[in-house]
């Protein structure tokens, strides 16, 4: 059954992110061989997904990088969406994933693909992307383009069979501003097109014959969807070697959907082998403009939606995170390694979702849903 793509990103973001973060990218360098195995862990509003996942990146000649990745996610779920309309269920996903890249002068190529699949869903991806520093290895413009190609069935109906396309077009530009400072923006356009909604979801309307007083039909999208997307980013180091970092992002789509996240961190190295980071997250979106808890009667409009991912809603995360560094001495052939560890508390907050779980409430006075999330990631990474 397929996730929130919110509670995907929150319980699977492996560290393979840090290796290549533009802002800490050395100019007309591939990044160092590095090795990656991480256990996540995420436990939210009835959901829990755990699993281990693993990245190998390795160069050859200075000029030619290969990386290969892969996730395991095992999903057990209560959540209110199941409690309410469904029954719990489990399952485990898998992912796999391998990147090339090719470095000529200043000029660097990438592509990669990746594969997902579930019970019910199966996703692949294919991602293409050219960076090149200029002015003095000061500045680095990227273009990326994503495609994405998913095949959607629905557990007990061998009939049922869709698809979903989706392609993101990115720019991102990273400026040097000092030796302390680096700053960056990126743009993305994404367009979706085919079954964007979940097939197991229901919305309900009133209906006063039935014994609660409202009903349920099964959701209806929309067959495309364009959003955009704008963000700013920023590192300050300072001297004692710490660092701040701050980032905004601003997005909008043909759903009507705006949202804004403001993101502040800090990091701070103890001596030469500990470091230690904090960081707060806020999010807030707006609903959909066919979304609505409860609808007056049933086919009340073309579009009809209550997944509470599109609903009006905030989040806010704190984080904190420790990382090891050590030679590990009976591996040999790794330079380096780190033992890290990472945690965010989240908290959900949807302003017109509403929790049908306690009684005795009128309809559509229920009260308002919100949960806590916790996200662990413990991982290990090694340089050779």
């Amino acid at each position: 059954m397929q996730l929130s793509h919110r509670i995907r990103r929150f319980a699977l973001a492996l560290p393979a992110g840090l290796l290549l973060c533009p802002l800490s990218a050395a100019a007309g360098v591939l990044p160092d061989d590095r090795a990656d195995l991480m256990y996540h862990y995420y436990d939210g509003g009835g959901v829990q997904i755990d699993g281990p996942s693993l990245l190998v990146r390795k160069k050859f000649a200075e000029k030619y990088a290969v990386s290969a990745s892969y996730y395991v996610d095992m999903v057990s779920s209560a959540s209110i969406d199941v409690v309410t309309t469904a029954s719990p269920y489990s399952e485990e996903r898998t992912q796999y994933g391998v990147g090339f890249e090719y470095l000529r002068d200043k000029v660097t190529y990438a592509v990669s693909f990746s594969n997902s699949s579930e019970s019910d869903y199966d996703a692949n991806t294919a991602n293409f992307s050219i960076s090149q520093d200029m002015f003095g290895d000061l500045t680095t413009i990227s273009l990326s383009f994503s495609r994405g190609w998913d095949d959607v069935s629905r557990r007990g109906d061998t009939a049922f069979a869709e698809q979903v396309d989706r392609r993101i077009y990115g720019v991102d530009i990273s400026q040097i501003v000092s030796r302390k400072l680096i700053v960056g923006m990126s743009f993305e356009t994404i367009a979706e097109e085919g079954f964007l909604n979940n097939p197991y979801r229901q919305v309900r309307y009133r209906d006063l014959d039935a014994p609660l007083g409202y009903s349920y039909e099964s959701e209806l999208y929309p067959r495309t969807r364009t959003g955009n997307a704008l963000a700013v980013r920023g590192r300050y180091y300072l001297p004692w070697r710490a660092a701040l970092q701050a980032d905004y992002r601003w997005y909008n789509d043909t759903w009507d959907i705006g949202s804004s996240t403001f993101e502040l961190g800090y990091t701070h190295p103890l001596g030469l082998h500990w470091t230690f980071d904090a960081h707060y997250r806020y999010y807030q979106q707006d609903q959909a403009d066919f979304y609505a808890d409860l609808f007056p009667r049933q086919d009340f409009q073309n579009f009809l939606a209550r997944d509470k991912e599109l609903a009006s809603m905030e989040s806010q995360t704190l984080g904190f995170g420790v990382s090891y560094e050590f030679k590990a001495p009976r591996l040999e052939f790794l330079d380096k390694a780190t033992l890290n560890l990472k945690f965010d508390l989240i908290r959900f907050d949807y302003h017109n979702f509403r929790d049908l779980r306690p009684t005795g409430y009128p309809i559509g006075a229920e009260p308002l849903y919100s949960f806590d999330a916790d996200v662990i990631r413990l991982f290990f990474s090694g340089w050779f």
